[in-house]
């Protein structure tokens, strides 16, 4: 098996609206969505998608409508689900408000994600069959060290510390990959003892701490530090329709091609590619492009 996913799955219910609203504020929406979301599934769907490394996704969906349509969802994008648990409680919800601008404010509901408290035998199967394995943090961060330490040898594991929270040392001791946006790259600096240094001491700080770092910086592309080098990748510029999801595009393209044999710089630069062609399109998971449109624009 080539890339692993560990994470959440939501059903994302998307309102369109002409700017973010501030505290107290009503607006009224010009439309109104239903697909498929969550880190996990999003990173899985980019990583199947991205052609070539075979995708399997770990995570729990409920026994309802919006399970079913996340079933299909990923199934359809060539994601293997024999290792997604069926939860008694109703499928993670996320209400998403996407500005005319692109940019979105979102509030996650859990739901059946809260339910992956541990791994079962089917779970521990797929890991341990796994080239990379990709986790974020929209799940139980126990749940992502049980499945860090589950990998086999010579797997490696690729931490999205995203939505941001404190890492336990045990769960730094296992990353091989870190991928985070500037304001993760911030907070992880701060928690771990460094705040208020700035983009580049939090970047001098995270690389100490872990293999190879990767800091993706929307706009203006991504920074990787890999073996000592550090290396700038650009941004493709576009203009965005909706960023929701794509950040969770760059992650899964990036597994996907470090699967298929690519170094981390070479697989940032298709994950910047496939993040800019998926701010173009509405939707986390029907943003995703297929590896063809990445190929042709890069």
């Amino acid at each position: 098996m080539g890339v692993v996913v560990v994470g959440s799955a939501n059903m994302d219910v998307v309102a369109r609206v002409p700017r973010i609203p501030g505290p107290g504020e009503t607006l009224l929406a010009s439309s109104f969505t239903r697909g498929g979301g969550g880190k996990g599934a999003n990173q899985a769907v980019a990583a199947a998608r991205a052609g070539g490394a075979a995708t399997a996704f770990v995570g729990a969906l409920g026994q309802d409508a919006d399970g079913e349509a996340l079933r299909h969802s990923l199934t359809g994008a060539g994601v293997d689900t024999g290792a997604v648990r069926t939860s008694g409680e109703p499928t993670g919800t996320a209400l998403i408000s996407v500005a005319d601008d692109g940019e979105n404010a979102i509030v996650v509901v859990g739901g059946a994600n809260a339910d992956l408290t541990d791994l079962d035998s089917r779970q521990r199967e797929a890991i341990e069959g796994a080239d990379v394995l990709l986790a974020q943090l929209e799940i139980d961060p126990q749940v992502v060290l049980a499945a860090a330490r589950a990998r086999r040898p010579g797997a490696v594991f690729v931490l999205n510390a995203a939505p941001s929270q404190e890492l336990a040392d045990d769960l730094w001791a296992e990353v091989d990959v870190l991928v985070v946006n500037e304001h993760e790259a911030a907070d992880q600096a701060a928690w771990l003892g460094a705040p208020d240094r700035g983009l580049e001491g939090a970047v001098e700080l995270l690389a100490a701490r872990v293999g190879s770092l990767v800091v993706t910086l929307g706009g203006k592309g991504a920074l990787v530090i890999a073996d000592g080098a550090r290396t700038e990748v650009p941004a493709v510029p576009v203009t965005p329709v909706d960023t929701t999801g794509a950040g969770d595009t760059f992650v899964g393209v990036l597994g996907a091609r470090l699967a298929l044999g690519d170094d981390l710089v070479e697989a940032a630069r298709w994950g910047s590619v496939a993040a800019a062609l998926a701010v173009q399109r509405p939707g986390a998971q029907s943003g995703v492009p297929p590896a063809e449109e990445v190929r042709a624009a890069r």
